[in-house]
């Protein structure tokens, strides 16, 4: 009786076991089987929510299954990040990342243990923008004019933790300037006070700017990159144009929270890379502005275990605190 016992509670355990390792796979077989959430933890309009209804549109498509997107914007795109750490890890609720939401003191989450990344969407340079009355068309004439009027020209940006933010903080440290900069709730407002001259200088990034620099309602000063944008191949780097060494470049990922079973990642994943990799929507990604970066959730770990690190550093360089 007793040896009964031991082999029932044997085959209970081998079943339970077994459960919970085909539990996932089986998840995943049959996901999506409702609409998806796409946390953008930025304001519309801007640059992250441009991207991310591109992707979003393309993903619906691909899964069969609406995703959503959902604007929570606030605190430099913390308190949609903080949103999406916090939702359930069952693969509805997705959240669309840059670089540098980790580098805040107060954000509410680990970046790196309570996300799972999917993968890297896309890696672009900022773009440093001038209003219409800017007298100045490259780096080196900034740098000049506020030099000889420090207290006349101002630089608007998205607030820390932003890249933008730091981008140009690291502008004012490189040149030795001190451009009043000015925080926005994001692109799309700093765009509407570019155009109308209430600030001088923008960082923003080429999608958000893209359309208003065609128009010639915005001037394009300069890219942050290694290299000339494919976008804007006639405005110059920083670095070749007045800063020597100034490059930053700004990247779009999809994480979900930690815990999210592996096979949705991974099915998440795959639709994201045949969606970059497809040649007619890599050239609409190129056309305005961003280099399409289809990778691995492991590369996208990497990546933003690497920029951050970058970041905190540098961020001690300049001296400054992230609340």
């Amino acid at each position: 009786m007793r040896g009964n016992r031991a082999v029932l509670a044997v085959i209970a355990l081998a079943l339970a076991l077994g459960q919970a390792c085909f539990a996932p796979a089986a998840f995943a077989d049959i996901y999506p089987s409702r609409p998806i959430t796409l946390i953008v933890p930025y304001p519309a309009g801007g640059g992250v929510d441009v991207m991310s209804r591109i992707i979003g549109a393309k993903l619906t498509a691909a899964l069969g299954q609406q995703v959503v997107i959902e604007n929570r914007g606030g605190a430099g795109g913390m308190l949609g990040t903080r949103e999406a750490a916090r939702s359930a890890p069952d693969g509805y609720t997705i959240v669309m990342m840059l670089t540098g939401l980790g580098l805040s003191s107060n954000a509410g989450y680990d970046i790196v243990k309570d996300f799972a990344p999917i993968g890297i969407v896309a890696a672009t340079p900022l773009i440093f923008v001038g209003s219409p009355d800017l007298p100045a068309k490259t780096i080196a004439d900034v740098i000049a004019i506020a030099k000889k009027d420090p207290t006349k020209y101002s630089m608007g940006t998205p607030p820390a933790p932003t890249i933008t933010y730091f981008g140009a903080k690291l502008l004012n440290q490189m040149a030795n300037t001190d451009i009043i900069v000015v925080v926005y709730k994001g692109t799309g407002p700093l765009n509407n006070d570019l155009m109308g001259n209430h600030v001088s200088l923008g960082v923003s990034t080429i999608p958000a700017s893209i359309s208003q620099i065609a128009s010639g309602k915005m001037k394009g000063i300069a890219v942050s990159g290694p290299a000339r944008s494919r976008a804007l191949p006639d405005i110059p780097t920083v670095d070749e144009s007045g800063l020597p060494g100034f490059k930053i470049m700004q990247y779009y990922g999809m994480a979900a929270p930690a815990g999210t079973p592996r096979p949705i990642i991974e099915r998440l994943n795959k639709e994201l890379n045949k969606i970059l990799s497809d040649e007619e929507f890599a050239k609409r990604l190129i056309s305005e502005g961003s280099d399409p970066a289809p990778d691995t959730p492991e590369a996208y770990g990497e990546n933003i275990k690497r920029e951050e690190g970058r970041w905190t550093d540098m961020i001690k360089t300049l001296g400054l605190t992230v609340e």
